[in-house]
C-alpha cells in the first residue's frame, strides 16, 4: 500500500518534460501519496495528459500556470497552496526521470525524524553523467560552502530534498529571486542563513539519453550567468551575515 500522508507530500515542478513525466508521477505515487504536480506553463500536452491521470488517482492533484513562471515560481505556488492545506513538509524532485522515486520513502522518515531540517539528496552518478555537469556544479558547491561557512551542504543543486515548507515560504516571499533555475542552490544557503540543519542522503540521479526521453532544459551560457549573479548576492548577504554565522559556529562547537 502507497504510504499516506497529511503533512508530507511530494512536489514535482513541470516544464515541457515530454511523456516521461508521466513515468514520473507513476513512480512517485508508487511510493507516496499525495503527489502534487505543478505544471508550469507547459506547451506540450502534458497538463491534459496529467489531467486525465489525476481524475482517476485521489492521490494526485495538478496545478496549472498558465505561463511559464520558472521552477522557483512553480515550487512556491505549490508550497503555498499546501500551507493552507495543512501540510508542513514537502519534498521537491524533478518530473523528467532524473530523481530516484524509490527513495521518497527513505527521505520522508529522515524528515519525520527531525523536522526541523532539510534533508538533500547528495547525488551518485553513473556513466551517463556529463562530465561538463558533474565537474562545474563542484563551483556551485564551493561557493555554498562558504557562504555557509560550511555548514554542511552535500550538494548545491540536486533537487531532490525535503524540506520544511513555511521557513522556505518565507525565505522566498522576503526577495524576489530564486524562481527559476537559481533556486534549488539559494535555498539552501539561504534556508542555512535561517538555522535550518541539512541532512544529506545519498541518491542516485540519471541523465536519460533522447532515445530514452530525457529532455534538459539546461542551458550552459544563460544558466551559468544566472547562477554567477546569484553567487554574487549571495556572497554580499554572506558578508552582512558573517558576524551571526560566526557566532553560531562558535556554540556550535562549544557544544
Amino acid at each position: 500500500m502507497t504510504p499516506g500522508s497529511r503533512t508530507r507530500l511530494v512536489l514535482v515542478p513541470s516544464y515541457n518534460p515530454g511523456p516521461k513525466v508521466y513515468d514520473t508521477v507513476r513512480e512517485a505515487r508508487a511510493h507516496w501519496s499525495p503527489v502534487w504536480v505543478v505544471v508550469d506553463g507547459s506547451t506540450d500536452g502534458t497538463a491534459d495528459g496529467l489531467r486525465r491521470m489525476a481524475a482517476s488517482d485521489a492521490g494526485l492533484r495538478v496545478l496549472v500556470l498558465e505561463r511559464n513562471c520558472g521552477k522557483g515560481a512553480a515550487v512556491l505556488h505549490g508550497l503555498d497552496i499546501a500551507a493552507r492545506e495543512g501540510f508542513t513538509h514537502a519534498l521537491t524532485m524533478d518530473s523528467d526521470g532524473q530523481h530516484p522515486a524509490a527513495l521518497i520513502g527513505q527521505f520522508m522518515a529522515a524528515s519525520e525524524r527531525e523536522p526541523d531540517a532539510m534533508v538533500l539528496g547528495k547525488p551518485v552518478f553513473d556513466a551517463s553523467a556529463p562530465a561538463l555537469r558533474v565537474n562545474g556544479r563542484k563551483v556551485s558547491n564551493g561557493w555554498a560552502d562558504l557562504e555557509t561557512l560550511w555548514m554542511g551542504i552535500g550538494d548545491s543543486l540536486y533537487g531532490f530534498r525535503v524540506y520544511p515548507i513555511e521557513p522556505l515560504r518565507q525565505v522566498m516571499q522576503g526577495q524576489r529571486w530564486m524562481r527559476r533555475f537559481d533556486f534549488d542552490p539559494e535555498a539552501v544557503v539561504r534556508m542555512c542563513w535561517r538555522g535550518v540543519r541539512p541532512v544529506n542522503l545519498p541518491a542516485p540521479v540519471k541523465y536519460l539519453s533522447a532515445a530514452e526521453g530525457g529532455v534538459s532544459h539546461f542551458n550552459y551560457l544563460r544558466d551559468n550567468v544566472l547562477l554567477t549573479w546569484m553567487h554574487s548576492r549571495l556572497l554580499a548577504g554572506f558578508l552582512l551575515r558573517l558576524p551571526l554565522l560566526l557566532w553560531r559556529r562558535l556554540r556550535s562547537s562549544r557544544r
